[in-house]
């Protein structure tokens, strides 16, 4: 039975999406909507780092990004959107250096947890609990992936790496780095496992999207060992979701 006093969220989120949208400024005449200067028209975003508007406020006007309270997050009981502005960091547990802000958590109804890390000078990872299975994607800096055989894997941004559930790994920065995290209680099957994946976001291929206009890619094998996937969907702007979830 439901706890009643839990949110539950949508089903959707058992298979987690990373999303990259392109954002865009609508101009109005003076005086009009947000006539103040827009922060997004005060910088030059192609000097940017790639992901740097999922990790900084973007509030227009400027004057909105540090007001208290002020913030374009919603939370619903079916669905919930944590923007920059809201985002609170605390020392990762068994992390070295390393502050972590959770974004979405059992607490609040889904069946995963996901998390950014923000690794500082000298940081090292802890390791999931057990049985649970954990996807990194790299959103700036760059990271070392070790695992106890002595393999590594240098993974910058836009890198991402799948690790199976109880698989011994230490991630490692020497200067800085953000990365976001997904855990997940794996869900074993006989006879199937998964394994450990390492890969780059402009390497996977682009999949059909009937009826819609933007472009997918998928991080994971959409196979049975594997029971979630990570999704890549980039839109043009003005470009939006035709059909719904």
């Amino acid at each position: 039975m439901q706890n009643p006093s839990l949110p539950q969220l949508h089903p959707f989120l058992l298979f987690p999406s990373f999303i990259l949208i392109s954002l865009f400024v609508i101009v109005l005449g003076d005086g009009g909507f947000c006539s103040a200067p827009s922060i997004l028209d005060q910088t030059d975003a192609s000097s940017k780092p790639l992901y740097w508007k999922f990790t900084n406020p973007t509030l227009s006007p400027s004057h909105l990004q540090d007001l208290p309270g002020f913030t374009r997050s919603v939370y619903k009981r079916d669905h919930a959107l944590i923007t920059p502005e809201s985002h609170v960091f605390s020392p990762l547990p068994d992390w070295t250096n390393t502050l972590g802000a959770y974004l979405i958590t059992p607490a609040m109804g889904s069946y995963f947890v996901m998390y950014l890390a923000k690794m500082q000078e000298n940081s090292r990872s802890g390791l999931p609990p057990h049985d649970v299975e954990r996807f990194i994607f790299v959103i700036q800096g760059t990271i070392t992936l070790t695992n106890t055989s002595g393999l590594s894997n240098k993974l910058m941004v836009d890198s991402y790496a799948y690790l199976p559930p109880n698989f011994e790994h230490s991630l490692k920065c020497d200067e800085s780095a953000t990365l976001a995290v997904f855990e997940r209680r794996y869900a074993f099957l006989d006879n199937h496992m998964t394994g450990h994946i390492v890969g780059s976001t402009d390497k996977r291929p682009l999949l059909e999207t009937p009826g819609e206009v933007f472009e997918l890619r998928k991080l994971l094998p959409a196979s049975i060992p594997y029971d979630f996937n990570i999704h890549i969907m980039d839109f043009q702007p003005g470009e939006f979701l035709n059909v719904k979830d």
